[in-house]
């Protein structure tokens, strides 16, 4: 009993000396470090025009707590560039200093709680969530907070009783208030909810409080009564919860984060924060402005988390037992990654990077802003290393092994989205026609080795069968299929989807039933990555190979129609400079020929091949189609050659593939284009 009493002791001392440390630290904080000093008349950073009516797109968040949500870091100047202008925060106080006025809405520069407070949650909170959300949303927070307050401040039936029997300096916090802090943060709420929608309440406190097990009903009695004031349902207004300093990053009321890990056995809508590697200052109570950072932008991830629930799913390149990444039905991706020991991780996408958020376990995670429909080659970016994502299956694209992942998703109802992705959309049937279908019969796409007499060496290509090649006896057209510069003899199946765009236009009577050989144009790695070659070196080789080797190989190993009236060649991006070079200086092996984003440029339409394009109606009688397809966002060239071949009397059928620039999206629409006016 005595080592009982002892233990008890040593631990309430404890708490009590973190108590009369952290008031200390408080109070020096506000009298002696002012972490602003706004000059007489200065006018408040980012006045903005008051929203005005009710807009449901303007998602408003509350906060309140103690000195951690106040802000207790020196703002930096990072801290007040950048700012998204679809975040705002509403002041709840006056701030004459700054020329910012109770009730109106600002620009979310900070400070956001009182004209004196410092970095807060709020401010990278809301910075993460504007970059997550769709373009038409906006973010409002509004910040009522008092440094060294129990949560019983909050509690109106306990507050006129808490405040007399507190320090002067934070009586004084309390009079910016009228006494009565949560008094006022519900009246701006109010306000708030004729221009917004409230979607959530933002907590950090417990210093205070530290490790009293009742502090979970206590907060349970704050929550409930805002919900019942502003008409609020429990499921459509989740409360978060920021831990303390922790353990591990030096805090001295670490004890609390046991309990904040358990609230929602108390408040089933409220989730925990995990402050797990946010660095705290010296007086081990309060976060560097780094550290605010990190828990902002985590509180933002456990709201994305929440908004985001049941809408993403798993895509389809997964590897075993993987859960991420995930795609919503517009377009976002949630990537994952567990790196431990990691010290900064990104996702690089579609041209941007994004930054990745540790959960404090060593889960770094994010929700990017809506990705195009269609194929994208992805990087996960580690303390500066590319790495592929291990959870999905990799590809080859530009020269090494990529990350891929398809987004496929449907948004012409939604402007904004169809604004923001410049048209390029997808329709369900399109999507179809790149996926399986129930019902319809598979091809097979195998890999086939070869010997070639030209190279001397062992080669491989990928030849796809229709459906019925097993079960019959009779013979079929072929088509030689070739990837671009950078690429190898797996991008078509791989990225480009060209067996199921082959088995569902045959099953569709759309398309011919043929055999597809995909192989390496010798062109697999970037131009100019062998010392001294030029650009007419370039994947020049594959032509004999093709010629001597490869032609020779499938109509003696499968049963084609070995003739050129049966026998098409396309490519895209070199590879349809590649097809163009070949068939025009072949056309007693082709009748075939297509081009999609083909590089070919510079070419003299009288002159090219020993001027094959001279003689319109010659070249129109030896070949049976001509096609040439781009995407509407590329600059090849490709509708000006166009017409200067019709000028020249050659059938050529131009298609552009709307919204889309050179990328595979653009490749399987000319391939699903040109497969049904062949054979």
């Amino acid at each position: 009993m005595k080592k009982f009493w002892k233990l008890f002791t040593a631990v309430f001392v404890m708490q009590l000396f973190a108590v009369s440390a952290m008031a200390q630290e408080v109070s020096n904080f506000y009298e002696k470090n002012q972490i602003l000093n706004y000059s007489d008349g200065e006018k408040a950073p980012g006045i903005v025009a008051q929203p005005q009516g009710f807009d449901p797109n303007f998602h408003i968040y509350l906060a309140f707590g103690q000195s951690n949500m106040e802000g207790n870091a020196r703002i930096e100047a990072q801290d007040r560039q950048g700012i998204n202008t679809r975040f705002l925060m509403m002041s709840a106080v006056d701030m004459p200093n700054i020329g910012r006025e109770k009730g109106k809405w600002y620009a979310a520069v900070p400070p956001l709680c009182r004209e004196w407070t410092g970095l807060t949650p709020c401010d990278y909170f809301g910075r993460a969530l504007v970059e997550q959300l769709p373009e038409n949303i906006k973010v409002g927070v509004i910040n009522v907070a008092v440094g060294g307050a129990s949560i019983d401040l909050y509690d109106e039936d306990k507050t006129d009783e808490y405040i007399p029997k507190q320090a002067d300096w934070f009586r004084n916090f309390c009079k910016d208030y009228d006494n009565q802090p949560l008094r006022r943060l519900m009246a701006c709420a109010k306000e708030a909810q004729k221009v917004g929608v409230i979607k959530g309440i933002l907590l950090h406190q417990g210093c205070t409080d530290n490790n009293q097990q009742d502090w979970p009903e206590r907060v349970k009695v704050v929550y409930e009564r805002m919900l019942k004031e502003l008409n609020l349902n429990a499921e459509d207004c989740p409360l978060l919860v920021g831990e303390l300093a922790t353990q591990e990053d030096g805090g001295c009321c670490y004890h609390h984060n046991a309990i904040i890990d358990k609230i929602n056995e108390t408040i089933p809508t409220a989730y925990p924060v995990s402050a797990l590697g946010c660095a705290c200052r010296p007086d081990r109570l309060h976060f560097t402005a780094e550290g605010y950072r990190t828990l902002g932008r985590r509180y933002a991830d456990v709201m994305m988390s929440i908004l985001n629930k049941g809408k993403f799913q798993t895509c389809e390149n997964i590897v075993p037992c993987q859960e991420y990444p995930k795609i919503d039905p517009d377009g976002r991706v949630q990537f994952v990654l567990r790196a431990p020991e990691a010290k900064h991780v990104a996702a690089d996408i579609c041209s941007k990077v994004y930054p990745m958020t540790n959960d404090g376990k060593g889960n770094w995670s994010v929700t990017t802003a809506p990705i195009p429909a269609g194929n994208h080659y992805y990087r996960l970016i580690v303390d500066g290393v590319q790495i592929t994502d291990p959870a999905v299956k990799t590809v080859y694209g530009c020269g090494k092994m990529f990350s891929c992942i398809d987004v496929d998703v449907d948004i012409r109802e939604n402007k904004s989205l169809m604004e923001l992705m410049h048209g390029a959309t997808m329709t369900p049937e399109e999507m179809a026609l790149y996926s399986a279908r129930e019902g319809v019969a598979r091809g097979q796409v195998r890999e086939c080795r070869y010997w070639s007499s030209v190279e001397g060496r062992e080669r491989r290509c990928f030849v796809y069968t229709p459906a019925s090649y097993e079960k019959s006896k009779k013979k079929y057209p072929v088509m030689y299929l070739q990837h671009g510069m950078a690429e190898n003899e797996t991008g078509w199946s791989n990225q480009g989807k060209m067996q199921y765009i082959l088995d569902n236009l045959i099953a569709d009577g759309k398309a011919k039933e043929m055999i597809v050989v995909m192989d390496n144009g010798n062109c697999d790695y970037g131009f100019g990555s062998k010392k001294g070659e030029n650009m007419m070196q370039f994947g020049e080789s594959f032509r004999d190979v093709l010629i001597k080797d490869i032609i020779p190989f499938i109509d003696g190993t499968f049963r084609t129609k070995a003739d050129r009236l049966n026998r098409a060649m396309s490519g895209l991006s070199w590879g349809g400079k590649q097809t163009l070079d070949i068939t025009t200086s072949n056309l007693d092996k082709f009748a075939y020929i297509g081009t999609f984003s083909g590089a070919i440029f510079g070419v003299d339409i009288n002159n090219y091949n020993g001027g094959v394009f001279a003689d319109g109606k010659k070249f129109n009688d030896q070949v049976k189609y001509f096609f040439m397809g781009c995407g509407t966002e590329e600059n090849f060239g490709t509708d000006k050659m166009t017409d200067t071949l019709k000028e020249n009397g050659v059938n050529v059928t131009f298609y552009q593939s709307q919204g889309t620039a050179h990328e595979w999206t653009t490749w399987r629409r000319c391939l699903a284009e040109f497969v049904q006016h062949i054979f």
